[in-house]
């Protein structure tokens, strides 16, 4: 940008020392330095964005930590840990070009030799006939949207899972499934030209991680002790504390999660999305308190907690289109059906330790179908629905046929000896808080 504009001023001061008229040329400098600004403070916001969506692997980490139990949090946190790595590499190999594949061809399809972005001219991305940001930073910021999606999934199989198993599901779940169902709206196909709508990932993100949680929660089992006798026995996450951390975590990253996905630096469109997200969740505490307050009679932390992602989670799919009055209502919806879909599920007997398919699967939907009842006449709820069938129906077979692939051959749950001593032990030799005894009494 600095030398773009030196560049012009350097040409008014030889213009006016010829006695040239100069006007034209200042209002073209005017208009050039404007541009120059707009694009370097969009790719900036853009690169801060993806900082933040970053921070959200470390929310992950702490709230799927605190929610189960000490025995396991070496066992969470190597995987939030190798979730990164996994989501960033495959993408740079294959999703990012699955993704968006632009004009497609098998050349392309690996490596960052494809980028076929529809408006992409020599590395700049083009949003509304104006540069927003490089392709680059295009590339780091969806690619850290690639593994929450595996994070999503991480949490609902917590304690019993095979290291390995997960990894290898994960890896190519992440890899194909998630960058190819993302290409049918973000990337310019089938849903996108028939108008479905999803801002941030309600449904591309959220949903898909908790329809592969779904599978994977169905196929493991619930955890040893979890149900017994036909009742169910809560079994409670060791740490309060460091699960409310991950959560205001989570939401300080959703800024980025959003406000990102505005894709420049619009004040005004930055500014919007983020009250609504913050709005959005602040409901959903209320209306998950509300409700578990009434109906269990004591208020319960985990579910404000899970109220408070509730509400991220339904109005990141209409976050720029919904107004400012029904971001609350979305969100308060979201709050009160996180609980009954928790209550719900673990009357199911599908065990699911940090109410990950409740949160990020249910309220996924809810918030994708949200877009269409108060997005606006532009937006079909039909449409919408037709999205969410169609998500839930092909991300939900990939994830069984993966999972019950792994299980067939090399299994996908540990020993019933190695669940009870904890993952940490059994499965990386280590434990998460060493050094402490443990007294019981009789």
């Amino acid at each position: 940008m600095r030398k773009s504009v030196f560049t012009a001023v350097s040409a008014l001061v030889v213009l006016s020392a010829l006695g040239l008229p100069v006007a034209s040329w200042a209002d073209e400098l005017v208009e050039v330095s404007a541009m120059d600004a707009m694009f370097w403070a969009s790719n900036t916001w853009m690169l801060v964005a993806t900082f933040l969506v970053f921070i959200m692997h470390l929310g992950f980490a702490s709230l799927e930590s605190g929610m189960t139990r000490a025995k396991n949090t070496v066992n969470i946190l190597f995987k939030n840990v190798a979730i990164v790595a996994i989501g960033l590499l495959t993408y740079a190999v294959v999703g990012f070009n699955l993704m968006y594949p632009g004009d497609f061809s098998v050349a392309g399809f690996f490596g960052f030799s494809g980028f076929g972005v529809g408006g992409l001219a020599d590395g700049i991305i083009v949003e509304g006939g104006v540069q927003a940001f490089t392709d680059w930073t295009d590339f780091i910021f969806q690619a850290m949207f690639a593994a929450t999606a595996a994070t999503i999934i991480s949490g609902a199989v917590a304690e019993r899972i095979k290291l390995g198993s997960f990894l290898l599901v994960v890896t190519l779940y992440v890899a194909f499934v998630y960058p190819w169902v993302g290409s049918w709206q973000w990337g310019g196909g089938w849903l996108d030209e028939r108008g479905f709508y999803d801002f941030a990932g309600s449904t591309l993100v959220h949903s898909v991680g908790g329809w592969g949680a779904l599978a994977g929660v169905i196929l493991l089992g619930p955890r040893l002790g979890k149900y017994v006798n036909g009742s169910i026995k809560p079994i409670m996450g060791h740490n309060m504390p460091l699960a409310a951390i991950g959560v205001f975590l989570l939401w300080f990253g959703w800024f980025g999660f959003n406000g990102g996905s505005v894709l420049s630096a619009d004040p005004e469109a930055v500014s919007f999305v983020f009250v609504t997200t913050a709005l959005a969740a602040a409901a959903g505490i209320v209306g998950a308190i509300a409700v578990s307050w009434i109906i269990q009679k004591k208020p319960d932390l985990t579910m404000a907690l899970n109220g408070a992602l509730a509400g991220l989670v339904g109005i990141t799919a209409g976050a720029d289109v919904v107004s400012v009055g029904s971001s609350v209502i979305i969100g308060l919806i979201a709050g009160v059906l996180v609980f009954f879909a928790v209550v719900g599920i673990d009357r199911a007997k599908l065990d699911d330790p940090v109410g990950a398919i409740s949160v990020h699967l249910v309220c996924g939907i809810w918030g994708t179908l949200a877009v269409g009842i108060f997005g606006g006449e532009e937006f079909s709820f039909m449409t919408q629905l037709i999205g969410v069938v169609a998500y839930g129906v092909v991300t939900f077979a990939a994830a069984m046929i993966l999972f019950g692939i792994v299980k067939a051959t090399i299994g996908i749950r540990v020993s019933e000896e190695e669940e009870l001593v904890g993952l940490d032990i059994g499965e990386h030799g280590m434990e998460a808080y060493s050094g402490f005894e443990i007294y019981t009494t009789q």
